[in-house]
């Protein structure tokens, strides 16, 4: 009797929670490759159509993040490196919750106007990208090589929240390995950052 009941539960709250997908961890491919987001340009985009010769920088972001205004030159400088190397850059916005506010497609067009990022800049619908990524923060960095797979995944750097104190530019280190040719010495690290506001 409560192995049965044990099972009726378990059943009913699997109905109710929302299905993640893993973790993706390096060496993993790229998810959703051929999927259609769209753009702040108001054209849709696919991850492949932007992918450079040398692979594709995926960074999870937003308009209002306290971290996202503390990397602001951060992520410019990264993006400006990714595209001098090659490698295509997107930055995804998955905040479902706040779409109706400030992550808004419209507010999205009007950060993006006034950062210049070098990147492409997708809204993410129902957090489908994020989901498929089990990406949380923002900013949250994927990269990978030219057959899509993963090679780095966390922060821009060893410290998030104050630029006078990095020490080890970990994307940057990941990129200029990745585009030589050579395996990424750092494959992962934590990012710290605002949560991904998901509508659920």
């Amino acid at each position: 009797m409560k192995s049965a009941l044990y099972l009726t539960c378990t059943f009913l709250l699997a109905s109710f929670c929302p299905i993640r997908e893993g973790q993706l961890e390096p060496g993993a491919p790229l998810p959703k490759p051929e999927n259609k987001w769209m753009d702040v340009s108001g054209k849709e985009i696919s991850l492949n159509s932007v992918k450079g010769a040398n692979g594709l920088l995926v960074i999870f972001g937003a308009n209002r993040c306290p971290y996202m205004l503390r990397n602001q030159d951060r992520l410019r400088n990264i993006c400006s490196f990714a595209h001098n190397n090659n490698i295509g850059v997107v930055m995804v916005n998955s905040n479902e919750a706040n779409r109706a506010e400030e992550e808004s497609l419209t507010s999205m067009k009007a950060y993006a106007s006034t950062q210049s990022f070098q990147c492409f800049y997708i809204l993410d619908k129902n957090a489908e990208l994020a989901d498929a990524f089990d990406a949380n923060h923002t900013p949250e960095c994927y990269l990978f090589d030219k057959k899509n797979h993963l090679v780095y995944k966390g922060a821009i750097d060893d410290s998030p929240g104050n630029a006078e104190t990095v020490k080890v530019q970990l994307l940057h280190n990941a990129i200029s390995e990745t585009a030589a040719g050579k395996s990424v010495t750092v494959s992962t690290s934590n990012s710290l950052g605002c949560n991904i506001k998901r509508n659920r």
